[in-house]
């Protein structure tokens, strides 16, 4: 009746009717309010049977509760599975330490030529094998507990620090050729070891998809106010459209042109230090020339 009054009239309102037998009889009326003078009006109803309807109405909502009831099965069982992951990754890096200091061991030691060059190459695929289980870790990280963490400082140490990333990659790719220039006299806010896990992945990038007779090149500014500009640059075949529209997803690779190595969570990895310090990480690629240039604005950052 309040809706017949305010509107003139109510549409197809549920009602449960009783029949004879005292079962419910589902039906949907609908009314329409007639005024006809102060003392006589009427109302006309409208009644349907409404038994396929609820029918229907209660498969939807079955239907919706049993997609609830799949998807918290589902995020559970995704969050442990990303937990077995964080905890996969940890452990394996305390015998991969081992295999790595037996290799440093066996390297003081005197060998052969050959000898020598086999535990250069082993050691580049521990270092390969760190890398990947960094970039597992922060990824299990940052979907479990809402980002990449950041340590944050006023840093002067950066030619350091990023000296010996390159050094390191020059180490275990030493038919490569890493060209590096650094112009950071100013004092940089941000985490130094984020920024140096950064720069790996995006050198480690550029000597995976480069041109092999090519240098990598690598670039790093700080300007007076405390902005970071830092740039790899590799020649090569370009990056696919498809694969640039999704290129910092993770578990992404590019389908041609060599886009195709890896687990895809290096670039991602790269993405996220970028959000944690609030700065941009774009690419460019073009000509047989791919930029990725990271921006960290000093306003921002603090």
């Amino acid at each position: 009746m309040p809706l017949l009054r305010l509107g003139g009239a109510s549409h197809e309102i549920s009602f449960d009717f009783l029949d004879a037998g005292g079962g419910a009889f589902p039906a949907s009326v609908s009314a329409l309010f007639c005024p006809a003078g102060e003392q006589e009006s009427s109302i006309r109803l409208t009644v349907f049977p409404a038994v396929q309807r609820r029918r229907y109405e209660r498969g939807l909502l079955e239907a919706r509760e049993a997609s609830e009831v799949a998807r918290h099965s589902e995020l559970e069982t995704g969050k442990l599975r990303e937990q077995f992951v964080a905890v996969l990754g940890h452990d394996l890096r305390n015998p991969l330490a081992a295999v790595s200091a037996g290799i440093r061991a066996l390297s003081r030691e005197a060998t052969t030529e050959r000898g020598a060059r086999v535990l250069v190459l082993m050691e580049g695929s521990v270092q390969r094998m760190f890398g990947l289980i960094e970039n597992i870790l922060d990824f299990a990280r940052a979907r479990l507990g809402g980002g990449i963490v950041l340590t944050q400082c006023i840093t002067d140490q950066l030619p350091a620090i990023l000296s010996q990333v390159v050094d390191e990659l020059r180490a275990t790719n030493p038919d490569r050729v890493i060209d590096a220039s650094f112009d950071l006299r100013t004092p940089v806010e941000c985490d130094p070891s984020r920024i140096a896990q950064l720069v790996s992945n995006l050198l480690g990038n550029a000597i995976s998809h480069g041109a092999a007779d090519r240098p990598v090149r690598l670039s790093a500014v700080s300007t007076a106010s405390g902005d970071l500009t830092v740039i790899v640059t590799n020649e090569g075949p370009t990056i696919p459209p498809d694969a640039m529209d999704r290129l910092f997803e993770p578990f992404v690779r590019g389908a041609s042109s060599g886009y195709s190595e890896g687990l895809g969570l290096g670039l991602h990895i790269a993405s996220e230090i970028a959000k944690a310090h609030d700065a941009v990480l774009d690419v460019t690629s073009e000509d047989s020339v791919t930029s990725f240039r990271l921006r960290l604005s000093a306003v921002r950052a603090s």
